[in-house]
């Protein structure tokens, strides 16, 4: 059997009160790292550590509440939290709008949380890293990252970016023992994901898993799966990534999208 044994490592999860981010913080955890929470709000914070106890007992947790969209946010994270094995960026935001109406201001907020959190982060942590020779720096990018979705235009300029940041980290840690990589989710179906579907269908008494379904196929036809992964599908290839034996995978683009992105 694969060891993704990752004890005696610290993580930081960023934006891990739910969905994506949550998932991937129990499998840390379960992986025998001891892991760092981070939301925005005490009351989301204190739950999540709540339900992990539940989930994974023995596993250690602990939190900082802080908003990683700020500047202000990412810099008293890192006073409370000086030193990381795992930086796992996965604070993001999206929601669907229309290109010619959305406004400057709009953009910026967006790409302050989805890009310049993760920007902000690596440059904090990821010379302790460097230092340590080992380490491991993971962007959740997406798979709007190369299909751009016109419903969401900026969303998926945002996550392009993020691409190119990983790819340059990669290169800045060249010889050691740090790693940098991306990960690309494909519809996933996270209580992010509920809320807009519900948002989209507020009349429809339908479950959600038949929302999800039709939307994958109407807006990812390409999709292979036919279904919306599951959080922890996508939280299984983080955690390999995260692991030793993925020491020999840096600046790669790590698809778990389902197949919808059509290119070998």
């Amino acid at each position: 059997m694969l060891n993704l044994d990752l004890s005696g490592r610290t993580a930081l999860v960023t934006g891990s009160t739910g969905g994506i981010g949550l998932a991937i913080a129990r499998k840390l955890g379960e992986a025998g790292a001891t892991v760092i929470i981070n939301g925005r709000k005490q009351e989301s914070v204190d739950g999540t550590l709540e339900k992990l106890a539940k989930t994974v007992p023995g596993g250690a947790f602990r939190s900082v509440v802080a908003d990683v969209g700020t500047a202000e946010g990412c810099k008293a994270l890192f006073e409370a939290e000086s030193s990381v094995d795992v930086l796992i960026n996965n604070a993001g935001i999206f929601a669907p709008n229309d290109f010619f109406r959305t406004t400057d201001e709009s953009w910026e907020h967006l790409f302050e949380v989805n890009l310049f959190s993760g920007v902000r982060l690596s440059r904090a942590y990821m010379p302790g890293m460097k230092e340590r020779n080992w380490g491991r720096v993971l962007f959740i990018a997406s798979e709007s990252a190369l299909n751009i979705p016109v419903e969401m235009v900026d969303y998926g300029v945002s996550k392009t970016a993020m691409l190119g940041l990983a790819r340059g980290l990669a290169k800045l840690m060249a010889g050691t023992n740090v790693t940098v990589n991306s990960i690309l989710p494909g519809p996933t179906l996270s209580e992010g994901v509920e809320d807009m579907l519900k948002a989209q269908n507020p009349d429809s008494t339908r479950p959600v898993a038949e929302l999800a379904a039709e939307f994958v196929q109407k807006h990812r036809p390409s999709n292979i799966l036919r279904r919306m992964a599951t959080v922890d599908e996508v939280a299984n290839l983080v955690v390999y990534a995260a692991s030793p034996l993925a020491s020999a995978t840096t600046g790669a683009a790590l698809r778990v999208d389902g197949g919808t992105v059509d290119t070998i």
